[in-house]
């Protein structure tokens, strides 16, 4: 029994011998082996750092929209809405203001009637071309939302060689500082090259209720725009006429007595994005510091191994 627990021990220990001596390079293998561990350990952190800062840059270019709704009982602000008719060689007949939805029948239809609007007449070249003479006239839109107030024009078309009848308009949002300002042409042209314009057909009543969108820009500045929905019905005449005869019938009013405001917001925290970068980091160095004692402590316990066995196969040698 002695002699084969001898046996047993003797040829454990050769087997150990001849491993390390048949490997000299199992200990670097293990410092491999504990590196590869303390890379599976940090590779994820590292990942996460990336996917944090490209999350970040990401949200910097796509910012989220806001939109928010301000209730107003007078369209005053910024400085009362205007409107510009392109009429060609059309007339204006009548304007009036009227409250609650509602407009009186026609009286004398495509004879002049009252005007009892704020009108300005304007002449300027064409911005787009800086040749053509333009001829607007600018009126004064609603303001009171609460009445329901609108304004109805009436323009009449005595012959045109065209074989369709519009007429232009446009909304702009400042008629006061139109008003007041010392060069109005270049006030108007400055208006046509901002807003969008639209038509409206003869022998129709085309009804214009609008809705005013404000956008906040990045560097603080504010720009207006007008959104509408039309309704068209067609008009019924009874006259007496011409041929090329044509009449155009216009409302405007307000949709709502809601402003709209939109804003890009930046969801991306630079603060939060520090914060975070900070936890990960210093997950980082105690995972390095981690992995630094993991490769000591396993080189520490192979040279004991080591030592220990080399006396031992030495007394058996």
């Amino acid at each position: 029994m002695l002699r084969t627990e001898v046996s047993a021990s003797y040829q454990e220990l050769s087997e150990d011998v001849e491993r390390v001596s048949e490997n000299p390079t199992d200990e670097r293998e293990g410092e491999m082996e504990v590196h590869e561990d303390a890379s599976s350990v940090i590779l994820p952190a590292v990942f996460l750092v990336y996917q944090t800062i490209s999350d970040f840059r990401e949200k910097l270019k796509h910012p989220v929209m806001s939109v928010s709704y301000k209730e107003v009982s007078l369209y005053d602000a910024p400085g009362k809405t205007g409107i510009a008719f392109y009429p060609g060689k059309a007339r204006l007949l009548s304007c009036k203001h009227h409250y609650y939805d509602h407009i009186p029948p026609l009286i004398n239809p495509g004879q002049p009637g009252d005007i009892e609007c704020t009108t300005q007449r304007i002449n300027y070249t064409d911005p787009f071309t800086n040749q053509t003479m333009k001829y607007a006239l600018v009126v004064q839109g609603p303001r009171d939302v609460k009445k329901k107030e609108l304004v109805f024009l009436q323009f009449h078309l005595n012959g045109t060689d065209q074989d369709f009848s519009a007429i232009d308009y446009l909304l702009f949002s400042s008629f006061q500082e139109f008003i007041n300002s010392p060069e109005k042409a270049e006030f108007m042209k400055d208006c046509e090259s901002s807003y969008s314009s639209w038509k409206f057909s003869g022998g129709f009543r085309t009804w214009v209720k609008m809705s005013l969108v404000k956008t906040k820009e990045e560097d603080g500045s504010e720009t207006v725009e007008f959104k509408q929905e039309t309704s068209v019905v067609n008009y019924i005449d009874q006259r007496t006429k011409p041929r090329s005869d044509q009449l155009f019938f216009v409302v405007f009013e307000w949709k709502d007595p809601f402003i709209q405001t939109v804003q890009d917001i930046i969801t991306a925290n630079p603060w939060n994005m520090i914060a975070l970068l900070c936890g990960i980091f210093l997950a980082l160095f105690k995972a390095a510091d981690f992995a630094k004692l993991s490769v000591k402590w396993m080189i520490k316990i192979r040279k004991r191994h080591l030592r220990r066995s080399r006396p031992v196969m030495n007394h058996i040698s």
